[in-house]
């Protein structure tokens, strides 16, 4: 598939869904969280861009599966921390479905080293891509929504920004401003029509968690209320209602998806 799976207009069993109408942009939904994301979103009716970096065919997957069940799918590749990239992706994705009314920042990166051995680097790409790509998408999306009709922001935050991890405080520091610009967005843009909001995951299943040591794995699994690893579906049901006029009166929330995570 050249990028691209879309059908003319929804199936008939699709119109009863709460997203039937709008059009959404997922960063980084070729796998994992995004992935999932995806496919929430197209399953209530939504049209869905399906932007990737590196997992062509993990996006082209999705694109094909919401195709063959009805739904409208677009895929294109850009740099989340590309302004010109990012600019493009959102025209691109509001032109194939005349307009955009969600966009959900889920692109990430993770550079885990100690502080006293991280590179500038390694710092610099982490905000660039966590931070930067989001306010990037953000800022190329308001003009689309303020002429539609308004639109909802869904950025992918993490624990981290609120629980010390050893060996992760540019991810924290990312995650952490991130939360910082939903709350000021959210704010700037309620007069516009437009909602902010971030969810929060906490160990969901996902490759990230792969490459935990077993060991490690099970005395994070003790400390969760709930005794079990998140699923990334669980994540997308609590994205997919932000993004839905079920939050209507939901902005500059962060909230968190961690099983009871240290309560």
């Amino acid at each position: 598939m050249p990028g691209i799976a879309t059908n003319s207009k929804p199936t008939e069993r699709q119109t009863y869904r709460s997203l039937i109408g709008r059009s959404a942009l997922i960063t980084g939904g070729g796998r994992g969280i995004g992935r999932a994301i995806a496919l929430e979103l197209a399953s209530h009716g939504a049209s869905v861009t399906i932007s990737y970096l590196r997992s062509a065919a993990g996006a082209e997957s999705a694109a094909r599966e919401i195709l063959d069940a009805g739904g409208r799918a677009f895929t294109c590749r850009a740099d989340a921390s590309n302004e010109s990239e990012v600019a493009n992706l959102v025209d691109s994705a509001a032109r194939q479905f005349d307009g955009l009314d969600i966009l959900v920042c889920n692109a990430g990166l993770v550079r885990g080293n100690l502080a006293a051995t991280q590179s500038i680097e390694e710092w610099d790409a982490t905000l660039r891509v966590n931070l930067t790509g989001p306010f990037l998408g953000i800022r190329a999306a308001i003009p689309h929504m303020i002429t539609g009709q308004g639109g909802s922001i869904v950025c992918l935050s993490s624990l981290a920004a609120d629980r010390g991890v050893t060996g992760l405080s540019s991810y924290a520091a990312s995650k952490g401003g991130l939360n910082a610009l939903v709350r000021s967005l959210a704010v700037e843009l309620g007069r516009k029509r437009i909602r902010v909001n971030a969810v929060a995951p906490g160990l969901i299943d996902t490759e990230m968690v792969t490459d935990v040591p077993a060991a490690s794995l099970e005395a994070n699994i003790e400390r969760i209320a709930l005794r079990r690893i998140g699923q990334a579906s669980e994540v997308a049901k609590v994205v997919r209602f932000l993004a839905s006029d079920e939050a209507s009166y939901i902005t500059g929330e962060v909230i968190a998806v961690n099983g009871g995570l240290g309560v």
